[in-house]
């Protein structure tokens, strides 16, 4: 199994020192980069949860003091009307003088009250604002805040939210308030009795300051509860009183003020408690730990972000410092790969001592190297011009042993004239054979040469067939070897035409097809045994019935010594129906200079024979 991985791990391992240098910094940097984005996650995750626990905080602590201000006026309303209006009243002569002064109280403050009410001992209703008519009998001493004002008189009182329920509403409202109640001494004709002040609170006033607070959508939220852990308000209450959803508030009504934390219904959450003055409720916010992964969803991208800013800036470092270690190497590389794909440039010779002895070294290897091949591509140029001339010198003897042989008859048989023409024909065979002792000449001339070998022969057979040439003038400026259609045609007559008693036809025919000239013999001839084909190219050696058995083979030899083995001839024959010969070469513009290249045994390649083909054309414009 563990040599499994290492084997795999090798696999992954790029290839090259460059890459290799590379890979092994930009390993490191990851490594470091990860352990420290987990250090700046961590911290600013614990940065993070401080700044929400301290912002919950200052939120609670502004909506508590916006609640005791509330409060606190409302005791200020309260404390007016009692020492104000309660006391300095006798209720039997100024009851007046009460109910305007509690009105003018309401008036002042009727955004914030929705009724203002005395009760006396017996739980009677002795004066209110507005004025209103008193449900009936809606037995008051059985209320919370009147049994709660009753038993602690020293204490103003609140109660947890509640419709109003003691008078009448002529337009069938119902609000909701949070009654303050308080013990009071009223007197009536001089005697002194208790009773009670209620304050009916409008609750629409906190529940707006609480729902201002209760705006976030990330499973934060506030409430308000009594000392006992009574719900005053929360976002939730409706499902609470209905039994859908639940509250710790028993618990949290308990805590101190501060933070702490705490596991309800199986989450766990931290849990703000701030006491509101003079009352005892208790203002809690609460902060779900799953807020604090939401609130690190930015951090999250910030790290991230950062992380893959220092990454990309420790790549390029690290690009810039191995290519600085590897830059000689690799140039020496380069260069040595330079000289392995043909080019000659020079060694690279740089960096530390180690690697500039190392580039002295390849040099001089090299240019010994060179050296030897430049001898050996000499003396191979010259041994293929030996074996070209070899072969050229096969060719004129054959060929003129013949002719002279058809004008020794022509003499012996008084045909002066034909003998005559067969001389001049004779003539031109050997200017354009000779050809300066060149070796390469134009399809031009090398058609010429054929025309006057075929007008000798047609003389000496006596016209007994046909020759007929159709080329296309294109060709004729192309650069061939010279004699050989002579060797072919020689062919097409002793194997072919020569000894039919029909008459024969020989056809010369000449094409440009894709930067080949390809020139073809044709003849309707006797033919050639299939057995006999397959060697005609191959084999220099094999008697042949007619000939000297050396003209296929010379030609194509020649051929391919010139231009390339991919050149060369092709024969197809058949028994009966004639024999076609095929010949191909590249098709090389014919100027001095190609001729010059070309006889010293230098090969072009396609893309040099259609640039040569284009810079013709141009000089040929000119």
């Amino acid at each position: 199994m563990k040599n499994k991985y290492f084997r795999h791990l090798k696999n992954i391992m790029p290839k090259g020192m460059q890459p290799m240098i590379m890979f092994a910094f930009s390993i490191i940097s990851i490594i470091l980069m990860l352990i420290l984005g987990s250090v700046l996650y961590i911290r600013f995750s614990s940065v993070s949860r401080q700044e929400i626990t301290q912002g919950t905080q200052k939120l609670i602590e502004q909506t508590g003091e916006s609640l005791e201000d509330y409060l606190v006026r409302m005791r200020q309303i309260s404390d007016t009307i009692y020492y104000n209006a309660v006391k300095e009243n006798d209720l039997s002569h100024q009851d007046r003088d009460l109910q305007r002064e509690m009105n003018l109280l309401y008036e002042a403050n009727q955004d914030y009250l929705r009724s203002i009410a005395i009760y006396n001992s017996s739980g009677s209703l002795v004066a209110a604002e507005p004025v209103a008519v008193q449900k009936e009998d809606p037995d008051i001493t059985r209320q919370d805040w009147y049994t709660q004002a009753m038993q602690e008189v020293e204490n103003m009182h609140f109660s947890t939210p509640h419709i109003q329920n003691l008078f009448n509403d002529a337009t069938f409202r119902y609000y909701w308030v949070i009654s303050l109640s308080r013990m009071v001494e009223l007197t009536d004709k001089g005697d002194t009795q208790t009773g009670v002040l209620l304050v009916d609170m409008d609750y629409s006033n906190i529940s707006r300051m609480m729902k201002q607070i209760n705006t976030l959508n990330n499973g934060q939220y506030y409430y308000l509860c009594d000392s006992s852990g009574k719900i005053i308000y929360h976002p939730r209450q409706t499902q609470i009183v209905k039994g859908i959803s639940s509250e710790n508030s028993k618990v949290a009504a308990q805590y101190k003020d501060g933070s702490c934390d705490e596991t309800f219904e199986g989450e766990q959450r931290k849990v703000i408690v701030n006491t509101i003055s003079y009352t005892g409720w208790k203002l809690v916010g609460v902060i779900p730990f799953s807020t604090f992964n939401q609130g690190m969803v930015n951090i999250k991208y910030f790290v991230v972000a950062l992380m893959l800013l220092l990454v990309g800036m420790l790549i390029i470092i690290n690009r810039i410092v191995s290519k600085r270690i590897s830059r000689p190497i690799l140039a020496l590389n380069h260069s040595v790969m330079e000289y392995e794909a043909g080019e000659k440039p020079r060694i690279y010779i740089g960096g530390s001592p180690e690697i500039r002895h190392l580039a002295h070294s390849i040099q001089n290897s090299y240019e010994e190297n060179e050296m030897l091949m430049n001898k050996i591509v000499l003396e191979q140029n010259e041994r293929r011009k030996s074996e070209l001339d070899a072969l050229q010198s096969q060719i004129n003897p054959h060929f003129l042993y013949n002719t002279l042989e058809s004008i020794t008859w022509m003499i012996e048989g008084e045909r002066n004239d034909e003998a005559v023409f067969m001389i001049s024909q004779l003539a031109k065979l050997f200017r354009i054979s000779l050809s300066k002792g060149c070796t390469v000449i134009s399809v031009k001339d090398e058609l010429q040469h054929a025309q006057s070998y075929m007008n000798i022969q047609k003389v000496r057979y006596k016209n007994t067939f046909s020759v007929v040439f159709d080329v296309d003038p294109i060709i004729c400026t192309c650069c061939t070897v010279k004699l050989i259609l002579q060797p072919i045609l020689e062919n097409a007559i002793n194997y072919g035409v020569g000894g039919m008693e029909e008459c024969g036809e020989i056809r010369v025919e000449g094409r440009l097809e894709q930067d080949q000239i390809v020139l073809t013999v044709i003849d309707n001839g006797l033919g050639i045994a299939e057995e006999e084909v397959a060697y005609l190219l191959t084999d220099s050696t094999r008697v042949h019935t007619k000939g000297s058995g050396v003209g296929l083979v010379n030609v194509n030899n020649r051929i391919q010594l010139l231009f390339g083995k991919e050149y060369g001839l092709r024969v197809e024959s058949e028994l009966d129906k004639g024999t076609r010969i095929t010949i191909c070469m590249p098709a090389v513009p014919y100027t001095e200079e190609n001729r010059k290249i070309l006889e010293k045994g230098y090969l072009f390649s396609k893309e040099e024979i259609v640039d040569k083909k284009i810079k013709a054309g141009k000089d040929e414009d000119e």
